[in-house]
């Protein structure tokens, strides 16, 4: 499909944009947010900002509502998902680019006029950039974000939760999938481009994140959840003939599963053969599980230091992430095909919500 885009071909075209936010119970954040996009080196009377609040119990309505240049759409959603707020924030405005954010996240001051800038190309559908974390030092487990959220400059086959989309390509795909709690973002990246539009990643700062996760528990469930959104939009792309997510879905399987499969055959085979067969067996079995759950802490850390450029030790431990990751991922992965058959798919309750995905290279 071919598409085209009108403008007067001045270097100086800047189009009108509206800036959707979405969050739940984000007062810690959304203040800055919002100041954030003030402080643009962007003309404010070609912004809208919309705020799109998934029924927080806390002060976050009042304080889009304080700003007069803010439009708060309240959703009084029991079951909240991001595609669902960010549907309503978009479909709410006229302007011919939206620019998505996540309210925990702060825009850099150049970035919409770099990305109004890239996008005049009429072949581009929508163009993102780099996401980093704001404190990657406070915890390991933000300093893993930070290595994950970004991928290399040019074309890219997918986007995340930060984004600058042409109008035009939201219509024709439909918007995002109301459904998914996890994966809303590259599942509608696909539909965009099978649409004929590309999507092009800057070489440019797009928006500093606040992960603050600071506890095993918030790391366990990003994992499950990160799983879950693999094998959801990995089913999507399955039936549209697209080999999408297969890689990621298959090495959570092989990885994960295999692990699992050696440590419960191994005690197994202890118990129901006495013999030094059955050792030899139970052994062998769960020493086979574990070197192909620990794959990349053995193999791959040089890789590691050349690709995202680490120091031997934070590679050694960004290797351990990329090993043990794959068990709450493939969690997730159950959860999906399990909810599935049984007719329950997984829900989020009315609660701070965290979005966005990231991949784990493994």
């Amino acid at each position: 499909m071919k598409h085209t885009h009108q403008n007067d071909g001045s270097q100086e075209y800047l189009p009108s944009i509206d800036c959707v936010l979405i969050g739940v119970n984000c007062a810690s954040t959304l203040k800055r947010c919002i100041d954030s996009i003030l402080a643009c080196d962007y003309p404010k009377e070609k912004l809208r900002i919309i705020y799109v609040d998934g029924g927080s119990s806390d002060t976050s309505k009042a304080i889009a509502t304080a700003y007069q240049n803010v439009t708060l759409i309240a959703l009084d959603l029991l079951h909240p998902t991001p595609g669902l707020q960010r549907n309503a924030g978009w479909k709410n405005g006229t302007a011919p680019f939206v620019q998505f954010l996540d309210s925990d996240t702060i825009i850099d001051p150049a970035w919409l006029r770099a990305a109004t800038t890239a996008i005049q190309d009429p072949a581009i559908g929508a163009i993102n950039g780099y996401r980093r974390e704001l404190h990657p030092e406070r915890t390991i487990y933000n300093w893993i974000g930070d290595i994950e959220w970004n991928g290399p400059p040019g074309q890219s086959d997918c986007f995340g939760g930060d984004v600058l989309i042409r109008r035009t390509a939201l219509e024709e795909s439909g918007g995002y999938d109301e459904t998914l709690v996890g994966g809303e973002d590259p599942e509608l990246s696909r539909r965009i481009i099978r649409n004929g539009w590309q999507i092009r990643r800057l070489d440019a700062l797009m928006t500093s994140h606040d992960l603050a996760m600071t506890t095993i528990r918030q790391y366990l469930k990003r994992g499950f959840r990160s799983g879950y959104g693999f094998a959801a939009v990995r089913l999507r792309e399955a039936k549209a003939g697209s080999s999408f997510w297969k890689p990621e879905n298959r090495k959570i399987l092989i990885k994960g599963g295999g692990f699992l499969i050696g440590a419960t055959a191994a005690p197994l085979i202890a118990l129901t053969q006495h013999n030094v067969r059955g050792t030899i067996l139970s052994l062998a079995s769960l020493l086979g599980g574990t070197a192909l759950l620990l794959n990349p802490r053995i193999f791959k850390v040089e890789k590691f230091m050349r690709d995202n450029k680490l120091r031997r030790e934070e590679a050694k431990i960004y290797a351990w992430h990329c090993s043990l990751v794959v068990l709450p991922q493939l969690l997730g992965i159950i959860r999906f095909h399990a909810g599935r058959l049984l007719g329950k798919p997984l829900t989020n309750k009315r609660a701070a919500l965290k979005t966005g995905l990231s991949t784990t290279r493994t």
